[in-house]
Formats: structure tokens, C-alpha cells, sequence
């Protein structure tokens, strides 16, 4: 006797699951320019890799004989899949269903997925497309009680954000839970105009007075209140893209930097750029003037290896870039002035993005470069209403309580407490400083009339007594004064940056390599 007629339903089972909510709901999600879940899972993952965990768990529907006339599958898909040939646990809401809130079969697919990522300690993929929550009011009636709010394995959640990568990527409107699972992650993405994340979504938000512009209009509707536009620039989600499989590029790119887990070590890859590479341009880069701006995005291209950068969190906290990348094929954590924004100095959201992104490098062991142009925090009545010192020092914070190998070129400017967090002075200062180095407690410009304020008061021409002055100071702030006494480690040729920034690399990954 064979079991060939349970194989049989099996399959039939299978086959009505693939058909998610059915081919009607399937084609309005496609008519909303959404790939559908079995679709995505597909084109994240590498080619024929993904295998299904619970493919059939979901609801079934019977006749009076007991026997199964149909399935609604669980609005949640998860599985063992790779990802640039590495095992990852890939997830998917599947908004075809229920608009992707959750039932009694998505709970514990949910919670298993989670456990299977920090157990057997593989990155995970969200792909988010709806609330991922107990559904709406209506299932009150439902259930015919009210209940106290408890998100089921929480928990698990919170372990994967301390053991392994967590990515997730909004592919629709996220409210409540699911928000909460886009935002719980390492590195998160939005599709522009596709994907909006919110508390609640503009319906309860109407409910609760408060109307906002484009109400009139639901798709908009939802974009002013949770578009990217905002997420991107607030600090919420890392990264906007144009399309999902731009979404997927990225995803899989951030996780070639990173390891499998906490505790094992990223992977180096190989580099057809030669380490000795000297670029003209940097002798040029930064201007003479103070007062210029320069692409320091153009010195990373310069630097690094080429097309290793992959840059995160580009629309928010612009004062500080972050990025990995690759020196000699290993990769590294960089943080990098820009001077275009705010001329480098760092505000509030700066400093939570610095803070954030130290402690990410810091926990997958990961070593820092870090390239110095900042002339301090920013200052003025809205700088202290933003609160930027607390959020500054606790960037300053992540930088020495970061244990991973950190090397720190100083281009121009290194003010106050802000430069000095460029890092650990207390630790071995792997530095080096360009010529156009400018550095100490407050920029000279800026106190000039008031140190001097007697010696001016005083003087028959003051403007010329000023500019006497300034040029004095200008020989004693050389960066070579500063080297005379050891204040700076070495001043460079800046076209020597890549050569010993990659030095670098390898010594740090030799250490991170021995276990310290």
C-alpha cells in the first residue's frame, strides 16, 4: 500500500496556495505596479534556490462530507533561500491576502521565521507589503472580545537585531506591525511612490481628526503622510530606490559586506585595483579658500575601490556620509564630511545617523575609516532646540566605545568637541592629516575680534591691525606647527591616501582575523 493519495492532496494543496488570493486580487496587486510575493521571494533570492517552509498552512474550506473544496492560504511566505550563493531565511507578505494583516496561520509563520534566522544564524529578509497586524475592527465582532496588545514573538525580533543582518524592504503601505518590522532592521528601503509606512494609515488618521493635504485623493493621501519623501529624510528608512528590482540590488549588495552572523567574519573579495593607485586629483581636491565647498563623494570614488562604495542613508543626517565599502578587496565601514551640507557640521540627525551606523560597523566587526572635515556641532537657537549636543555626544559615545580597528584622515577642518570625535584619542591614533589640515578648539575666524578685541580697540587702523593679526595666527595654525610637536601623527600627500589607507585595511583585518 502506497500513501500516494495523501501525495495527491499534497499537491492539490500546493497548487491552491500558489494561487494566493486568487487570480482576480493577484492581478489587481500586478495592476498596482506590485510584483506579487511568490514573485519577489524569485527575484531577491539567487535563481531556483528558494525552498518554502509551511507552503500550505493557511485556512482550509470544507463541504458537509468533510472534504476540502478550497484553501486561503497565510498571507506570510518564508523560507531557506541564498543570496550571492549564501543561506539567508527570505520572507514575504503576500498582500493578495487580507492586504497581508495577519490570522490565526500567519502568527506562528511569522514567529518561525524569526527563530530560524537567529537559531541557525542566516540574515533575514523582510519584504513588507501591509499592516502584518491582527487585522481591523471589523474582526473584533469576529472574535467577540477585545484583547490587550502583544505582539508574539517580539522577542525573536529583537535577537536577530543582535546576532545577525536584518534587511527589510517596504513594498507597500506598512502600517502598525508592520512598520514596526520595517523599522526593526539593520538596513531598510522604500519604493518610491509604492510604499508608504505609517502608525496607522489616513483612514484612522481622519478618524481622529486631523485632516492633511491630498486627503482628497487616497494614493496621495497616504504619500504625505508616510511617503518617502519623509521616511528617507527623517531617519525612519535608510534608503528610497525607483523600483522593486532596485530594492533587491540593494538588498543583496548590503549584504555582501556583511557577515552571516555576529561572530563570523565579512568576506573579502578580489580587487583588480592596484593599492598603489595615486589619484592627481586629490592634490587639488580641497580648495584653498575655507570657505569652499568640494565633492568629498568624489574622494570616496577616488579612494576606495572602484564602484565598491555603496552608500546608506544619503537623503537624511547629510552632514556625515555613510557608506561601506572596499580597500584592496576588504571591506570597511566609512564616514565621511560633507562639506556641501551645513559645511560638514554636525547636527542632530547627523549625529544620530553617526551614532547608528558606528554601532552597526561595530557589532559585524567591521573596521572604520573615517575621512575628517568637520568644522564642529552646529550651533544656533534651532541646533539647541533640536537637542544636538545630547545627540552629538552620543555619537562621540559610539566612536570610543567602538572596539573595531578605526583609521581617520583629516582633510581640512577638525573643530571642537566634533572634531574631536573623528576617534578614540585614547586609543593608538592610526591618523593621517592632509596639508590643508585645519584643526583646534574653535575655528580662528570666528574669535578673532573678540581675543584681540583691546589690541583693536587700540589701534589707529583696526583693519589693518586685524589683518596683521590673522596673518601671524595663519603660520601658527600650520598643520605643520601641530606636526612639529606629534599633535598629528603624519601629514600626507593626499595622493598617498588609498596606498595606506589600504595598509591599513589589511592590518586591522589582520587583528579582527585573530579573534581581538
Amino acid at each position: 500500500m502506497s500513501w500516494e493519495r495523501e501525495l495527491e492532496e499534497l499537491r492539490q494543496r500546493e497548487a491552491l496556495a500558489e494561487q494566493m488570493g486568487g487570480e482576480a486580487k493577484v492581478a489587481r496587486q500586478h495592476g498596482r505596479g506590485k510584483m506579487d510575493a511568490r514573485a519577489r521571494l524569485a527575484a531577491l533570492t539567487d535563481e531556483g534556490s528558494f525552498r518554502e517552509i509551511g507552503k500550505i498552512a493557511g485556512k482550509g474550506l470544507y463541504d458537509e462530507n468533510g472534504d476540502l473544496t478550497g484553501v486561503t492560504p497565510a498571507p506570510f511566505l518564508f523560507g531557506k533561500a541564498t543570496i550571492n550563493g549564501r543561506p539567508v531565511v527570505a520572507t514575504a507578505d503576500d498582500f493578495t491576502i487580507r492586504g497581508g494583516a495577519a490570522d490565526a496561520g500567519i502568527s506562528r509563520k511569522m514567529v518561525q521565521a524569526e527563530k530560524m534566522a537567529h537559531e541557525l544564524k542566516l540574515p533575514i529578509i523582510r519584504m513588507i507589503d501591509g499592516t502584518g497586524g491582527g487585522g481591523s475592527v471589523k474582526t473584533l465582532e469576529q472574535i467577540g472580545a477585545t484583547y490587550i496588545p502583544a505582539v508574539p514573538g517580539w522577542s525573536d525580533v529583537v535577537k536577530n537585531l543582535d546576532s545577525v543582518p536584518v534587511v527589510a524592504l517596504a513594498l507597500g503601505p506598512t502600517a502598525g506591525l508592520g512598520a514596526a518590522r520595517t523599522v526593526a532592521s539593520h538596513y531598510s528601503i522604500m519604493v518610491r511612490g509604492l510604499s508608504q509606512i505609517f502608525a496607522a494609515g489616513p483612514a484612522v488618521v481622519d478618524g481622529l481628526g486631523e485632516s492633511y493635504k491630498g486627503s482628497d485623493n487616497h494614493q496621495q493621501a497616504k504619500e504625505d503622510l508616510g511617503g518617502s519623501d519623509i521616511h528617507t529624510r527623517n531617519g525612519v528608512v535608510d534608503d528610497e530606490v525607483a523600483s522593486e528590482a532596485e530594492a533587491f540590488a540593494r538588498a543583496r549588495h548590503f549584504l555582501s559586506f556583511m557577515p552571516e552572523h555576529v561572530g563570523q567574519h565579512a568576506r573579502r573579495t578580489e580587487c583588480a585595483d592596484p593599492v598603489d593607485r595615486r589619484e592627481e586629483a586629490l592634490l587639488s581636491l580641497v580648495p584653498r579658500d575655507p570657505k569652499q565647498v568640494y565633492s568629498m563623494r568624489r574622494c570616496l570614488e577616488m579612494v576606495f575601490d572602484r564602484g565598491s562604495v555603496f552608500e546608506i542613508g544619503q537623503m537624511w543626517g547629510r552632514a556625515c556620509i555613510t557608506a561601506l565599502a572596499r580597500l584592496d578587496g576588504w571591506p570597511v565601514a566609512v564616514l565621511a564630511s560633507d562639506p556641501s551640507f551645513l559645511g560638514g557640521s554636525w547636527e542632530a540627525k547627523t549625529s544620530e545617523k553617526v551614532e547608528r551606523f558606528v554601532k552597526l560597523a561595530d557589532q559585524f566587526r567591521l573596521p572604520i575609516v573615517h575621512l575628517v572635515d568637520n568644522p564642529g556641532f552646529m550651533i544656533g537657537r534651532e541646533a539647541e532646540m533640536a537637542g544636538t549636543i545630547r545627540y552629538g555626544v552620543q555619537a562621540m559615545n559610539a566612536v570610543y566605545k567602538a572596539s573595531v580597528p578605526l583609521s581617520c584622515v583629516v582633510l581640512r577642518r577638525a573643530y571642537g568637541i566634533a572634531g574631536s570625535a573623528m576617534s578614540n584619542a585614547e586609543t593608538f591614533q592610526y591618523r593621517y592629516c592632509w596639508p590643508s589640515g585645519d584643526w583646534g578648539s574653535l575655528p580662528i575666524a570666528g574669535g578673532l575680534e573678540v581675543a584681540y578685541k583691546s589690541e583693536l580697540e587700540a589701534a589707529e587702523d583696526p583693519a589693518a591691525e586685524l589683518e596683521a593679526i590673522r596673518a601671524r595666527l595663519d603660520k601658527v595654525t600650520s598643520p605643520f606647527r601641530s606636526a612639529e610637536r606629534f599633535n598629528v601623527e603624519d601629514i600626507i600627500d593626499p595622493r598617498d591616501t588609498r596606498p595606506l589607507l589600504c595598509e591599513f585595511a589589511e592590518l586591522a583585518w589582520r587583528r579582527l582575523r585573530s579573534g581581538t
